[in-house]
């Protein structure tokens, strides 16, 4: 009996250590994998240092260091703009601050497009492209979408007044899809609240300009918001009161008057011969 007892006891040895050294191969393989690929890992991924804010940053504030931080980031995903260097973002011997122009979330990377120069308000001027100008346009609830205009939309501005010949006037599109930079004087896009705006301020070429402000002269201006991913373009449209109920003008058939001419009829041998001369009544 104890002899038995004893083989069980070796062969239980003898399987057990056979089980830890296979389980200790197994582990060996699975690390020897998992090192190879993480070293395969680091040779594709290269990372680079960019800047993001510690904090949310709202619309106006200016960014200090203590605003931003450095993290890894992917080299071949890093975004267009992004700040990489903070000798960049903070020039050397220049004391005045960046600005805001969009609100940022914490850890979100800091892009140029968001940021002013060193120095500049974040007023509607830096908005401007090259060759526009701004231009303000009075609005109200109606003509001005129940104020849900903001900042970055596109709008067709409509004309309604007399154009010295139908009776009641016309209404037509002016400027289709022209652009708002700001809203009253206020030019940050993240506003989400509609408010009722008094004055709207539009992107435009120094000939739409003029056209605007003629047409602010003369008679009334609407705005109609154009959808964010409408690209169409309007072709005139132009509306009077006939339209609105559904008269058709009258067109009125003038011919011409023919000129009268006056003649004498004289024989001439077996000939008569008729000879124009001016007609009296």
């Amino acid at each position: 009996m104890r002899l038995v007892f004893g083989l069980v006891l070796v062969l239980g040895i003898a399987l057990a250590g056979g089980a830890m050294y296979m389980a200790k191969d197994r582990i060996g393989q699975y690390q020897a994998v998992l090192k190879n690929q993480q070293a395969a890992l680091a040779n594709q991924l290269t990372v680079t240092e960019v800047f993001v804010a510690n904090r949310q940053i709202r619309y106006g504030e200016p960014i200090t260091r203590a605003d931003i931080r450095p993290i890894e980031w992917p080299e071949h995903a890093i975004p267009a703009g992004a700040f990489t260097d903070a000798s960049l973002l903070f020039p050397e011997g220049v004391d005045e601050l960046r600005t805001a122009l969009r609100i940022m979330e914490r850890d979100e990377p800091i892009l140029a497009v968001k940021v002013t120069q060193p120095g500049e308000d974040a007023g509607v001027s830096h908005r401007l492209g090259k060759g526009l100008r701004a231009f303000a346009i009075t609005v109200d609830v109606a003509s001005g979408v129940s104020g849900f205009l903001r900042p970055g939309d596109r709008v067709d501005v409509y004309w309604t007044g007399d154009d010295g010949g139908r009776d009641g006037g016309i209404t037509r599109l002016i400027e289709p899809g022209i652009q708002i930079i700001a809203v009253d004087q206020n030019d940050d896009e993240d506003r989400s609240r509609p408010t009722i705006a008094r004055t709207v301020t539009v992107e435009a070429a120094p000939g739409q300009v003029a056209k605007l402000a003629q047409a602010q002269a003369t008679g009334r201006l609407a705005l109609a918001l154009v959808g964010t991913r409408d690209d169409t373009v309007s072709d005139l449209v132009e509306v009077d009161r006939n339209d609105i109920l559904g008269v058709e003008e009258e067109i009125a058939d003038v011919r011409p008057e023919e000129p009268e001419v006056c003649t004498i009829r004289t024989r001439r041998g077996a000939e008569v011969v008729a000879i124009p001369i001016p007609c009296t009544n």
